[in-house]
């Protein structure tokens, strides 16, 4: 295994007013936090090095598994944002990746007869797109006509006046009108009409996710989504390795070091034990991204694609998995990644997971965690070879 070290900083920080409010809400890296009220000496914060009295502060969050999108859900307000500001594990399931749904909708109703939402604004710049379409067709047409005519008559056609995206200005008819204000007494009326509103959404972790805060942080309990009883880390590990199975309890399917879930989760802790913040990459063509900080603070400045690599070429001929890059890929996809990638300033990690030989580890390890320790993950760092700026 080789830490990755970055020589450059591509990724742009986000700066301006809220970064140190931001630094504030998101200062702890993970949702265990040590609070010690008097450190050994004035360095002891600085070093870790607290008295006695230092506590641990686990937040003992609760979520519950669904076999459907293969995630576990946490419903609680509270347990997800400390799990989303405490690491960003996680994302809500109506936002793009903190779970602001219900702020965004109370905005939205404050918003409601004072000013255009974005999305209002949106639509409005739509519909004065379209109107400038139709206009600017309007005018050549009419100065095609005037053209034809003035050739017909045998005189000169005057100057046509075709509008530009500089000079065009929306006609009062084209323009979506602004919300006007209600009456304050009538505005009063609305808001007491208006329902409370529900919280619905929720924040969705990835097995992944969920199994590194369970199994490494101790500050997670999955409730069962039959009986809702906090299910053991047995049940667990048995459970979320059954969900890549078409049809689990078959014996194709038992004692399989390239279950899907060992695979990814091998990836997934350790770029989270070298200190990464680890999401997802599908936006990016990718199995996996890598934050420095978290997702409101830097872009992600590494892109990972996981390459499973079998041990025993034998396991992969008789493997009921159809793990995705277990197959030599064509030069041309590979260069196809590493360009969408190099566009938004992602450096590409080829990370291969080696899967053990199921005739050198016993599968009896299977049955518990203990068989990661059997993985080896390397990474290859991919930079695309640019002539016109490589010379030297």
């Amino acid at each position: 295994m080789s830490l990755i070290t970055p020589t450059r900083h591509k990724g742009s920080q986000k700066g301006g007013a809220r970064r140190a409010e931001n630094n504030r809400i998101y200062a702890h890296p993970l949702p265990l936090v040590f609070s010690a009220p008097e450190p050994h000496s004035k360095f002891g914060h600085v070093l870790g090095l607290f008295g006695p009295n230092t506590r641990l502060e686990n937040p003992h969050c609760e979520g519950i598994f669904d076999p459907a999108t293969r995630s576990v859900w946490v419903t609680n307000e509270k347990d997800s944002m400390i799990l989303w500001r405490r690491g960003f594990f996680g994302k809500g399931n109506l936002s793009r990746s903190e779970p602001s749904w219900l702020a965004r909708q109370i905005n939205a109703r404050k918003a409601a007869g004072k000013y255009m939402t974005s999305e209002e604004i949106r639509e409005k710049r739509r519909a004065e797109r379209k109107q400038f379409k139709m206009d600017r067709a309007a005018a050549i047409a009419k100065a095609a006509a005037e053209a034809e005519a003035a050739f017909a008559e045998g005189r000169e056609a005057g100057p046509a006046f075709i509008p530009s995206g500089a000079t065009w200005k929306p006609q009062p008819s084209s323009e979506l009108s602004l919300p006007s204000e209600p009456p304050e007494d009538q505005s009063m009326d609305v808001a007491e009409e208006l329902e409370p509103l529900e919280d619905v959404e929720h924040l969705q972790l990835t097995l992944q996710e969920a199994f590194f805060l369970i199994w490494n942080l101790d500050c997670l309990t999955v409730l069962d989504p039959h009986t809702h009883e906090p299910m053991s880390l047995r049940e667990i590990w048995q459970t979320f390795q059954d969900v890549h199975c078409i049809t689990p309890g078959l014996p194709v399917y038992a004692h399989r070091f390239d279950n899907p879930f060992l695979v990814n989760y091998a990836a997934y802790h350790y770029y989270r034990s070298l200190g990464w913040v680890v999401k997802g990459g599908i936006k990016f063509c990718v199995d996996l991204l890598l934050y420095k900080r978290g997702p409101v603070f830097h872009h992600a400045e590494f892109a990972i694609v996981v390459i499973p690599v079998y041990e025993d070429p034998a396991d992969k001929e008789s493997s009921p998995f159809n793990l995705p890059n277990a197959d030599t890929f064509s030069w041309s996809w590979l260069s196809t990644i590493n360009r969408v990638n190099a566009q938004v300033q992602k450096t590409l990690i080829l990370t291969y997971v080696t899967i053990p030989a199921q005739s050198r580890v016993s599968a009896d390890l299977l049955s518990s965690p203990a068989c990661l320790a059997h993985y080896s993950v390397r990474d290859v760092v991919l930079r695309r070879f640019i002539p016109a700026r490589m010379r030297d």
